[in-house]
C-alpha cells in the first residue's frame, strides 16, 4: 500500500469574502492542514487540485483572480504536485491519474472542497479508477443548497454526501481518528 494526498480545491473564492462562499471553510482548511502536516512529516506524495474556470461565464475560480489562489492555510510546498482541472472531476481531462501511477499510489486520502460537488464527483471517480479511498469528513466543506424552492442546510448536504459515499466508494474518518489509525 502506497498512500497519497489529494487536496482539492481549497481556494480562496470558497472562504469569506470569496465569490462562492461555504459554510465553515476556515473549520475545513485546518483539519485539511493537519493531514497536509502529517503527510509531509512522513514524506508521502501530495496533490493540490485548483480549478480554474474557463467558462466565459464563471461567477468564481477565475484565471488571474485572488479567488482562484489556493488558500493560506493549504498552499503547496515546493515539490508537491498541482493539478489544474476545469471540471468536477479531478481526473477528467488532468494528468492526475497518471501523476499517481508514477509514483506508485495505489491508496488515497482526499479532502476538500465542495463536499457535494468536487468532492462527490473526484471520490467516486478515485473509485472507478480502482484505488482505495480514506475521505477525511472533517476537512471538506459544502454550502446551503436549493431544491424545489426549500432550502437544505448545509449540515444536512454534507452528511447525505458522506453517508452515500461511506462504504462502497470510501472510508469516512475525521482527520484525528486517520491519524490516530497510522
Amino acid at each position: 500500500m502506497k498512500l497519497g494526498l489529494i487536496v482539492v480545491d481549497i481556494q480562496n473564492d470558497y472562504f469569506k469574502g470569496g465569490r462562492y462562499e461555504l459554510i465553515n471553510p476556515e473549520k475545513a482548511a485546518l483539519q485539511a492542514n493537519k493531514i497536509l502536516t502529517f503527510f509531509r512529516e512522513k514524506g508521502w506524495p501530495i496533490y493540490h487540485v485548483r480549478h480554474i474556470n474557463v467558462k466565459t461565464d464563471a461567477a468564481f475560480f477565475i484565471p488571474g483572480t485572488a479567488g482562484s489562489e489556493f488558500y493560506r492555510e493549504c498552499c503547496p510546498f515546493e515539490g508537491e504536485e498541482i493539478i489544474i482541472k476545469h471540471r468536477p472531476d479531478s481526473f477528467l481531462n488532468t494528468n492526475l491519474n497518471e501523476k499517481l501511477i508514477e509514483k506508485g499510489v495505489d491508496t488515497l486520502v482526499i479532502c476538500g472542497m465542495m463536499t457535494h460537488m468536487c468532492i462527490d464527483t473526484t471520490v467516486r471517480a478515485a473509485s472507478n479508477y480502482g484505488y482505495t479511498v480514506t475521505l477525511i469528513e472533517d476537512a471538506c466543506a459544502t454550502r446551503d443548497l436549493e431544491w424545489n424552492g426549500s432550502t437544505v442546510p448545509a449540515n444536512q448536504v454534507q452528511n447525505s454526501y458522506l453517508a452515500a459515499l461511506h462504504g462502497i466508494f470510501a472510508k469516512v474518518l475525521k482527520a484525528d481518528m486517520w491519524i490516530k489509525e497510522q
